[in-house]
C-alpha cells in the first residue's frame, strides 16, 4: 500500500509541475499572440553530468528551436520525479510525457526488449549502432514499445557496460564467487551466474555504500556512471568486460504522441534524431576523459584477453538461448541477421 501511495504522490507531483510550467510559460510569452504554448516534463533517473542528461537536454533544445519556442520541455534529472520503474509507469499513464532511460528496467514491462540483453553480441559500438539503425529491426523494436503504450523516439548509448571490482580479473577463474551488484533484470543476473560470479540485485542508490562497506565486491555499469557516481573511489580495478552496450531510450506516451498534430509529431521526430546523433558522439568523446579520471585516481583498468572473452561467450550461451525462447522470434531472428551483416 505504501508503494502505491508513493507512486500516486509522484504522479500528482509530475502533473502539478507540468501545469505550473505551462502557466509560467504562457505568462512569460504573453497571451495576446493567439498561439498556444506548451511546457512538458521530461524525466530521467540519471545524474546531471551524464550522456543521459546531454541526450535529454539536446532533445529539449531542438524541440524548442524547431517549434520556434512554441513547445517547451523541462528536464528533471537524478530521480527527481521517481526511479526508473516509477518513471516508466508514469509515462505509460500519461503523467510524464517524456522519459530517457536505459532499456534494462523496461524488460519487466516489455519482454521483447530482452533482445538488448543478449550478452557479448557486439564487438564494437559502431556495429551496435548499425543494428539499432537498421530500418527493419528499428520498426520491430518501435512496435514493441507501441504495444507497451510508448512511442520510441530514439536510442543512444553510453558505451559498453564494464565491471568494477576489488579483485583483479585475468581469466575466468577470477570471476568465481565475486558478489556483484546488478539491476533487477533476470538476464543480467543469469549472465553473471553463467561466468561464475555471485550477482545480487540492489538499488543503485545503495551501491556506493555497499562497495564502501564491502557488502558487495563489484558492480557493472558504463564508464559514465562509474565516474559520475564516483564508484571508482571504492574499487581497485575496472575490467573491460564490454558484455552489453548501455542503451539509452528516448520514449514518450503513445496516446499523447498520437493526439498531437502531425506537424508537432514531425518536430519531435526530427529533434530526437538530432539528439540521438549528438548523444552518441558525446558518449564517444567523453569515454577517454572518464578513463583518465579513473586511472588518475589509482584504479587500474584491465582489458579482457581474447581467450577469456571467448570463454565468456561460451559460458553464457544458455543466456542467449533463454532470451531466444522468450522474445518474439521475428525480433530475435532480425537482430541476429543484422549482426551477421
Amino acid at each position: 500500500m505504501k508503494r502505491m501511495n508513493d507512486h500516486k504522490r509522484l504522479r500528482l507531483a509530475a502533473m502539478f509541475i507540468s501545469v505550473l510550467l505551462i502557466g509560467m510559460l504562457v505568462t512569460a510569452c504573453g497571451k495576446d499572440d493567439g498561439e498556444q504554448r506548451y511546457a512538458y516534463p521530461l524525466a530521467t533517473a540519471s545524474p546531471e553530468d551524464t550522456v543521459t542528461q546531454i541526450y535529454a537536454e539536446k532533445f529539449a533544445e531542438e524541440v524548442n528551436r524547431l517549434s520556434d519556442g512554441r513547445i517547451k520541455i523541462q528536464v528533471y534529472a537524478n530521480s527527481t520525479l521517481g526511479g526508473d520503474r516509477e518513471l516508466l509507469e508514469s509515462c505509460k499513464d500519461g503523467d510524464i510525457p517524456f522519459v530517457v532511460q536505459n532499456t534494462a528496467p523496461q524488460v519487466t514491462f516489455m519482454l521483447d526488449l530482452a533482445i538488448f540483453d543478449v550478452p557479448c553480441a557486439f564487438e564494437n559500438l559502431d556495429e551496435c549502432r548499425e543494428v539499432l539503425d537498421d530500418e527493419e529491426f528499428s520498426n520491430l523494436v518501435s512496435g514493441v514499445y507501441e504495444k507497451g503504450g510508448y512511442q520510441l523516439l530514439g536510442i543512444a548509448d553510453q558505451g559498453f557496460r564494464v565491471m568494477s571490482t576489488n579483485k583483479a580479473v585475468h581469466g575466468m577463474a577470477d570471476f568465481k564467487g565475486q558478489k556483484i551488484r546488478t539491476m533487477e533484470n533476470p538476464f543480467h543476473l543469469a549472465f553473471w551466474k553463467s561466468i561464475g560470479a555471485n550477482p545480487t540485485p540492489m538499488s543503485f542508490a545503495e551501491v556506493y555504500i555497499g562497495l564502501q562497506q564491502h557488502t558487495i565486491d563489484a558492480q557493472e555499469n558504463p564508464y559514465e556512471v562509474i565516474v559520475s557516481n564516483r564508484l571508482y573511489e571504492q574499487q581497485d580495478y575496472v575490467v573491460e568486460t564490454n558484455h552489453l552496450p548501455h542503451l539509452i531510450t528516448l520514449i514518450m506516451n503513445d496516446e499523447f504522441f498520437k493526439d498531437m498534430p502531425e506537424e508537432d509529431q514531425a518536430i519531435l521526430r526530427e529533434a530526437a534524431a538530432t539528439a540521438t546523433e549528438y548523444a552518441r558522439q558525446a558518449s564517444d568523446d567523453r569515454i577517454a576523459d572518464r578513463v583518465k579520471t579513473i586511472e588518475d585516481s589509482g584504479t587500474q583498468i584491465l582489458k579482457i584477453d581474447t581467450e577469456t572473452y571467448k570463454a565468456i561467450v561460451e559460458a553464457s550461451a544458455e543466456v542467449r538461448d533463454s532470451i531466444k525462447e522468450k522474445v518474439d522470434s521475428e525480433v530475435y531472428d532480425t537482430f541476429m541477421e543484422c549482426i551477421e551483416k
